[in-house]
């Protein structure tokens, strides 16, 4: 079976490892999460970090840290894994969801803008916040939202998830732009700890709480004095361990990534499929390299597929679609839901080979030529 997206180890895991494990260092103090922080903060260009974890818990608590809280308002993207509004449930806040545009299948953040202004102008209810997802390894239009936040004060959180490494053509990278962002470690990532995520920010004291927050809100030097509610989101040692290695080989994984792109678009061209996104201005990394079908039905291909020993994956149901969130409000709908009858992700691990890809590549040839 050639997988969807699996962990590539290739340099220093099992020496960090190995050392934590000597040191007795193997929960959530120990050198390697401070290090951790300190070089990925340096590698994504942000003042601080704050190792969680996992990706929703670093959510979870950066909504919090923004102010997302019951009776405040947060826009998030309809097409997402759906930890993005879970951690939004979370903080008790109200859900705006919002449709993707076509370009990238992120947000529609143009739309968002057009809203608000129109919601301000009549004096009706506008977001405290926005979540934005820079889904898939492309990164969303963020202008209208930067818009946005200077005008009416409405904070921006990043899920850069999936998107660690992608850029904008002016250099900035995806989870730098927002208040806070989050990064998820997860082992389909194209860096692992295992489970895990990150906060970053270039805001001192947004990090400290960030960091209270994730240690139970402990006051530093007290007798387990805890000063309000807190959470056990801290990342331990050997997870960040394994993540220094990892970060250590990310530039790495990103040019794989984008070369594996480059041989998909050569080798799918001709079949009845629309490729990724790849807008102008953006540097994606393709973290799951996914099409849209233009007939065939997503799960039949899928089925195809398995049987050829080879792993694919329809692309997430939009989130007013799951039955948790069928009546949050929503501005539109319809071009999630075109993604979602039409997309498939297929494999797209690092390492994946060249005649594995070819593999995959003619296998699908001959699911489309089936269906169609």
């Amino acid at each position: 079976m050639i997988p969807l997206s699996e962990p590539t180890f290739g340099g220093n895991e099992a020496v960090y490892l190995e050392q934590c494990l000597v040191g007795g260092y193997v929960s959530s103090v120990g050198p390697f999460v401070d290090s951790f922080e300190r070089q990925f903060a340096a590698w994504v260009g942000s003042h601080h970090a704050v190792a969680c974890a996992s990706g929703t818990a670093a959510l979870h608590v950066a909504l919090q840290i923004a102010g997302a809280a019951p009776g405040r308002l947060v826009a998030v993207s309809d097409f997402t894994f759906i930890a993005s509004v879970n951690a939004v449930h979370y903080t008790g806040a109200d859900l705006l969801l919002v449709d993707s545009e076509p370009r990238t299948w992120n947000m529609n953040t143009e739309l968002l803008r057009d809203r608000v202004v129109r919601r301000a102008a009549r004096g009706h209810r506008l977001p405290d916040l926005v979540e934005i997802v820079h889904v898939l390894g492309h990164p969303a239009d963020i202008e209208p939202l930067l818009e946005l936040r200077e005008r009416f004060g409405i904070r921006i959180i990043e899920d850069a998830a999936e998107s660690l490494g992608a850029s904008w053509h002016d250099g900035r990278l995806a989870g730098t732009v927002g208040d806070l962002a989050c990064f998820s470690f997860n082992g389909n990532k194209i860096i692992t700890t295992g489970s895990g995520g990150m906060i970053t920010t270039n805001d001192a004291t947004y990090a400290a709480r960030a960091k209270h927050l994730t240690t139970q809100a402990k006051v530093p030097a007290s007798s387990y004095l805890h000063d309000e509610v807190g959470y056990n989101y801290r990342l331990s040692n050997l997870s960040a361990a394994l993540g220094i290695a990892q970060l250590e080989q990310l530039a790495d994984r990103i040019g794989r990534k984008r070369q594996i792109a480059l041989r998909y678009a050569e080798q799918l061209e001709g079949l009845p499929l629309t490729l990724p996104p790849h807008a102008t201005w953006a540097n994606p990394t393709y973290w799951l390299y996914s099409v849209l079908l233009d007939e065939a039905a997503p799960e039949n291909v899928v089925a195809r597929l398995s049987s050829a020993k080879v792993e694919a994956r329809r692309v997430w149901r939009p989130v007013h679609l799951q039955p948790p969130y069928a009546t949050a409000e929503r501005l539109l709908g319809s071009v999630a839901e075109a993604i979602h009858a039409r997309g498939l992700s297929l494999p797209s691990s690092s390492h994946l080979t060249a005649e594995q890809q070819r593999r995959v590549s003619a296998e699908l040839g001959s699911a489309l030529a089936v269906q169609n």
